[in-house]
């Protein structure tokens, strides 16, 4: 399977009858999967197929999806109000004698709010199911190329966090053979420090100072951390080389690899391993943060 990012946009457009239609969606990063419709009044009927597809398809991700509709070969039918134009009529006749004033025209009692109705033809059932149908695969069709975009991102981030492994892998190699990381040189470095402090005060007890240096030396060694990180940079391109929704198992890799990269500074008192565990930490942020695009 390919990997996909959580972000692209697509469209779709087509027409059912009377009715043309339109789709747009477009899907950005989040914990998990939030489809937000924004639907014409009455079309409610398409919500529960469309959010379902999307479960299909999609495993993580705010996506939003905006559905315009129209009728344009629809005809404007006229309707007169009767019960409206009644109450008018009855009102001028209660008039009548009351008021010196000229004769009600057609056009004026026409214009009286209510009276005439403007609406669109009336729609058949069948037409309206057959829209709805195609809506249905409107969206289908739109959220396909929303996946397709989204795995054209997912491949481009691959070989981005490729190269990044490949970097924890080759400054890991460097630390490896860092001579200040063996435990041979951190004794020395000890054991020159206790001469020194012996020269300055003899009240130090030189055995238990060099048993001291002997159990700091063994809590210095990195190697249980080396390897470590070279296990999570395993497993991570196993997972992509997998592909599929594993943007949170590498999520978690992440926070792993920067932990060991983390125990590495602190363990170390040698300035060539400090700074390959500050680069280690470094390229390490850089995965994390490509990581959070993944699907």
């Amino acid at each position: 399977m390919a990997l996909s990012s959580m972000t692209g946009f697509a469209r779709s457009h087509g027409t059912s009858g009377p009715y043309s239609f339109a789709w747009e969606i477009k899907s950005v990063n989040a914990k998990g999967l939030d489809v937000r419709l924004r639907l014409p009044p009455g079309w409610d009927a398409v919500e529960p197929p469309v959010r379902a597809r999307a479960a299909e398809v999609l495993s993580r991700g705010t996506v939003y999806a905006n559905l315009t509709l129209d009728r344009p070969g629809a005809q404007p039918v006229v309707r007169v109000n009767e019960a409206v134009l009644a109450a008018v009529l009855d009102t001028l006749k209660s008039l009548e004698g009351r008021v010196t004033a000229a004769p009600p025209r057609l056009d004026g009692i026409l214009s009286v709010k209510g009276v005439v109705e403007v609406a669109e033809a009336d729609e058949s059932e069948d037409d309206r199911r057959a829209a709805e149908t195609a809506l249905v695969a409107g969206f289908a069709q739109a959220l396909d190329g929303l996946a397709t975009m989204r795995r054209h991102e997912g491949a481009a981030l691959g070989r981005l966090l490729g190269q990044r492994l490949d970097e924890i892998t080759g400054l890991v190699a460097r630390a490896e053979a860092a001579p200040g990381r063996k435990a041979e040189a951190i004794r020395q470095r000890l054991a020159d420090q206790i001469a020194a402090l012996l020269e300055a005060n003899e009240r130090f007890d030189a055995d238990r100072l060099h048993q001291e240096a002997i159990l700091i030396a063994s809590k210095a060694d990195v190697r249980e951390e080396l390897d470590r990180l070279v296990a999570h940079v395993a497993q991570a391109k196993s997972l992509i080389a997998k592909g599929g929704a594993v943007g949170r198992r590498l999520d978690f890799l992440s926070q792993e690899l920067n932990r060991e990269a983390n125990t590495v500074c602190s363990k170390s008192n040698d300035l060539e391993l400090t700074n390959i565990g500050l680069e280690l930490k470094s390229v390490v942020e850089q995965f994390r943060e490509q990581v959070q695009n993944l699907e």
